[in-house]
Order: C-alpha cells, then structure tokens, then sequence
C-alpha cells in the first residue's frame, strides 16, 4: 500500500471539515439551536442511507479485490451490474420506506416547538429521493476502492462534503426554511451518484479494458451476499448505533439538547479521519494478502495497528486538553458549558473507536463478517437501555458515558475475536 493512496484519502475526509469549521457557527446563529439540531438530524439520516447498499458495496471491493489477485478480471464487469442492481432496488425500497414514515406523520416523534409538522415531512420526503443514490454510490466507490483509485474517491468526496455544509450554508443566507437546507444535500448525493459512476466506468476501461457494461449474474449474487449478508446486518445496525444518540436526545430531551451534544461531538469525531483513511486503504490490500500470501498478511495488519494506536493515542489526549479552548474560538454564540465535558468524555471513546475500526477491518479482510455483525446485534439492544437510562438521569453527559461505554465493548470484543479465531 503506498503512502499516497492514505493521503488523498485523508485529503478527502480532511478539506469538507475545514469548510464545517468556518459554516457551522454561522448556521447556529442563523438557524438557532433547534432548526440546527434538526439538520443535524437530516445529515444523520442521509448518512444511514449508506447502510441500504446491503454491504453490497464492501462484499464488491472484496471480491474485485480477489478477481484481481487470481486473473478474473473478466467478470468484474457483471460483478459491478449485479451489485449495482440490488443496491439500486435496496435503495428505492429505503426510499418509499421513508416516504410512508413521513406522511404517516413520522416526523411527530421529534421535540421542535418551532418547526411545523409540514416543513418535516417535507425534508422527511426530500430525504428520500437521496437513498437511491445514497446507496449506488457505495457500489460503484467500492469498485474504485479495490482498484486502489483513492485520487478519484477523494476528489469526488471532498467535493460532496464541501457541498454537505456549505449548500446549507449558502441556503441560510436566504431562508431558514428545513425543505431548502435538505434540497442541497439531496442534489449533493444525485452528483456524486454521477461521478462515482463515471470514474468507475474509466477504472474498467483502464484495468479491464472495457467499458461496456456486465450482466446480471444471480450467482455473482450469492456470492455478494454470501460475504454482504452478515455486512448488511453490520451495515443496518451500526448507523443506527452510530445515530442513536442524537434521535433519542432529541426524542427524550429536545432537539435544541441535539446541538449541545453534537457540537463536541463532530470536533473529537473529526479526529478518526486518519483511521477511516487508513482502514480504507488497507482492506483491498488486506483481502488480496489472506488469499495470496498469507505469511504476509499478520505483519501488515500489525506495523497499520501500531501507527494507529500511537498517533490516535496522542490526538486524543490534545483534544481532551485543548477542547475547552477549540470550541469557545469555533462556535462563538449559543455554546452552552456542559459541550466542553461532554468533548472531553468522548475523547476517551474516539481512542477506543479508534482500535476498533482497525479490527473491524481485519475479520471482514479475512472472510469473517459474521464475528463484526453479531457484535453489533448484541451491542445494539445494549446501547439503547443504556443511553435511555444515562439520558434520563444524567442528561446530555449521560448520554456521551454511553457513547465511551459502547466504543470500549467493541473495541474489546472485535480485538479478542481476532486474536482467537488467529489462534
């Protein structure tokens, strides 16, 4: 794996939280903690759109990954058709799913005194235009990402993320209305749709030598499935792992109570970007090392773990310290004290997240997404009863001990069940 593949990933996980540093504070001082909250929201749901491409697109770079390192390559092309044709059938499901939630009057579960039941549902609707191509995109970013592209992922996602905080940004200027804020974030997905597609189609042409487009092929989808079922699973729960905490603030608190948790969160969570990066990057090359050089393969994962804990372990510990300094300089207006604490205490989780994700890479590389999907199960009906009791007895911090909670038992399950199934 080269050195610059990590980099123009980070680049690309890097360049939309500059643009969020300089638009977030203006958007709470525009739209005010509420409708802030609810946009919050809004990026939460668009993001657990990602989790309808069934693992599909992680089971694609696997398996591209595999076609590549044994001379198939002249399946590829209908491995990417099939996947692309039930991450597109997964996604419009999603998408008339949402559509029945919000006109069957979804949207009333969330506490906002200030935004009508109308303008929910509306951006409840908008939303679900975006799940279709929410989920297409992760099939074709998965053929990408077994061809080792990582310029071409990372310029069209700087792209939408710069596009993810500045639409709203620009909108803000005119209207605080939610539907126009999420009309951005829709448009955002359908383009980057268009991009992933067309920079997969020029990595066919490159590698494969045809662009033409593959077949549907039903036992490429057994296939797909075979390793993406048990990634669906993963891909299902863990969003809603990763959102719970916002939704049910602002079910159980309110959805002003969602931007004094959010606010510290997304400023300690920025920090996993180098380990996104780099788990990224080392899955397709992980993959083909289990199957073709499996000597090779323990020595790999170790030498990334390392990098990892030791650089993770020292952000982790500048943030809990400067934290008190980083917010009050970034959001100048609206920032209640108790955001400070609950930063500080996410820390510790973001370093335990940290250990976890590279682990979560490692069983997946290796054939074993069952061991990732079942402790997401058990953890799930965990998490809720937790960060329902934390929230009701201790607020918004109760809510961030839940969050550290749940990041040490991954951590810690993902780690013992690599060891022993190496054993």
């Amino acid at each position: 794996m080269k050195l610059s593949h990590v980099s123009w990933n980070l680049a690309g996980l890097s360049l939309p939280l500059l643009v969020a540093v300089v638009t977030v504070p203006h958007l709470i001082a525009v739209l005010g903690n509420e409708r802030f909250g609810l946009l919050a929201l809004a990026w939460g749901l668009i993001g657990y759109a990602g989790a309808l491409d069934l693992g599909v697109g992680r089971a694609l770079t696997q398996m591209v990954a595999r076609l590549r390192g044994d001379g198939h390559v002249a399946t590829i092309p209908d491995a990417l058709a099939t996947a692309g044709r039930i991450t597109l059938i997964a996604g419009l499901v999603g998408g008339v799913v949402i559509a029945v939630i919000a006109l069957s009057g979804g949207g009333a579960w969330v506490n906002a005194k200030d935004v009508s039941a109308s303008e929910l549902e509306n951006a409840i609707l908008l939303l679900a235009i975006a799940l279709p191509a929410q989920s297409m995109s992760a099939t074709y970013r998965g053929l990408n990402e077994a061809y080792l592209n990582f310029k071409g992922i990372s310029l069209v996602r700087a792209s939408l993320g710069i596009v993810n905080f500045g639409g709203p940004y620009l909108v803000a200027h005119y209207t605080t209305q939610l539907p126009w804020l999420v009309s951005t974030l829709v448009i955002s997905r359908l383009l980057a749709l268009l991009a992933y597609r067309t920079i997969a189609s020029e990595c066919l042409a490159h590698h494969a030598g045809t662009q033409n487009g593959g077949k549907y092929s039903s036992s490429i989808a057994k296939s797909l499935f075979s390793f993406g079922g048990w990634i669906t699973v993963s891909s299902v729960v863990s969003p809603i792992l990763l959102q719970a905490d916002r939704f049910m603030i602002a079910s159980i608190l309110s959805a002003a109570a969602v931007t004094v948790y959010v606010l510290p969160y997304e400023v300690v969570i920025q920090s996993l970007i180098l380990v996104g990066a780099i788990s990224t990057v080392i899955f397709p090359t992980l993959s083909r090392l289990v199957h073709a050089k499996p000597d090779q393969w323990q020595a790999y994962f170790r030498r990334w773990l390392s990098i990892v804990v030791a650089t993770m372990l020292a952000v982790c510990l500048a943030l809990a310290f400067l934290i008190p300094v980083l917010l009050p300089l970034w959001v100048r207006t609206n920032l209640k004290p108790e955001s400070i604490v609950v930063g500080q205490i996410l820390c510790l989780g973001v370093f335990a997240n940290s250990i976890g994700t590279m682990f979560y890479a490692l069983l997946q590389a290796r054939g074993w997404p069952n061991i990732t999907a079942k402790m997401h199960l058990v953890e799930l009906p965990l998490y809720v009863l937790t960060l329902t009791v934390m929230l009701n007895h201790y607020g918004i911090q109760g809510a961030a001990w839940a969050w550290v909670a749940r990041m040490v038992f991954d951590a810690l399950g993902l780690a013992i069940f690599a060891r022993r199934l190496n054993d």
